[in-house]
């Protein structure tokens, strides 16, 4: 019997995870939701496999595991793990890249057509008692703008053909994707330096890496058009706050969607939470009802195939392992 730790989650139970658990013959630990480098080394000590969520597990916490052999992550991205250090230890990392496609794409399209429809703001006009369309100028038909998308993964694609129906032309950057791929997929092709110049909406889908933080600064913000709206549905240290606080305040902006921030949940007096242009739902893209299930069915699933020996199909570093556990 091997002995499973939860870190931490944000699911109604793990019932799930127990059943399929003890169906292999292994037991689950969860005590609560650990948040210091401290207390998620006390959640994991002794684990032959761990179940994170967002719990942070940087090289001190990794370090410790002398019975670990798989670390398999709620969600798609992968920032709340040391990578490399579970690597050098011989420990294969997974991940769900393909849970919440849908909802992801969903939600930023929303945002989309909420800020670009005044929607939002019209309701808030609206209950405050004003019944004026125009309190939202300037509105603008949606056929033939340019959306842009920054990186162009699954749920970026997803969202390319989406738009495409609203009439919508699609621009990409992503320096993994080659150009013939993008247009087989719909869009364009493009520089970080054209999109943004060229886009009337900028959607963020790119991964959090030391080199990605901040992709959104100061500079590129100028870049934009500034009647653009920015969306991020992806990672918040992919924007840098404080420009696009500054960027807004100058008015350089036609709006922002974030459903992500460098800091969640966000300071009652940030001034993001107290501007009519600017939108915020709390972390929420990913979900539905269908999208948990999935993710924690297919969480567990991975640990249950390291455990046995096998290689699990969502093994981001299998080949720094040499292709098996």
């Amino acid at each position: 019997m091997a002995l499973v730790a939860v870190t931490d989650h944000v699911f109604p139970d793990l019932d799930q995870e127990r059943r399929l658990l003890a169906d292999a013959g292994h037991e689950l630990r969860f005590g609560s939701n650990a948040a210091s480098v401290e207390e998620v080394q006390e959640a994991v000590a002794g684990a032959d496999a761990i179940l994170n969520c967002y719990a942070p597990m940087p090289t001190e916490v990794i370090r410790g595991l002398d019975r670990c052999v798989v670390i398999a992550r709620y969600g798609i991205g992968l920032d709340t793990i040391d990578l490399d250090e579970a690597t050098a230890k011989g420990i294969v990392v997974t991940n769900v890249p393909d849970y919440c496609i849908d909802e992801v794409s969903d939600h930023a399209l929303a945002l989309l057509l909420s800020l670009a429809r005044g929607v939002t703001l019209l309701d808030r006009h609206v209950r405050s008692g004003s019944w004026t369309p125009s309190d939202a100028r300037p509105i603008h038909r949606l056929r033939g703008r340019i959306l842009g998308l920054v990186g162009f993964g699954r749920i970026a694609r997803a969202l390319a053909a989406k738009v495409a129906p609203l009439g919508f032309r699609v621009i990409t950057t992503d320096p993994f994707v080659h150009d013939e791929a993008v247009r087989q997929a719909g869009a364009e092709p493009a520089t970080m330096e054209e999109l943004l110049a060229k886009a009337d909406v900028v959607s963020i889908h790119a991964p959090l890496t030391p080199d990605s933080r901040h992709l959104i600064g100061a500079a590129e913000l100028a870049t934009m058009k500034p009647e653009a709206i920015l969306i991020n549905t992806s990672r918040g240290p992919l924007v840098d706050l404080d420009a696009l606080r500054a960027a807004l305040a100058e008015e350089r902006l036609g709006g922002v969607g974030l459903d992500v921030l460098e800091e969640e949940p966000p300071a009652a007096d940030d001034p993001l939470l107290h501007r009519d242009d600017v939108i915020i739902t709390p972390h929420a893209a990913f979900y539905s009802e269908e999208s948990l299930e999935e993710l924690q069915r297919k969480a567990v699933e991975q640990v249950i195939e390291a455990l046995a020996g096998r290689t699990p199909p969502y093994a981001v570093n299998a080949d720094a392992l040499g292709g098996s556990t």
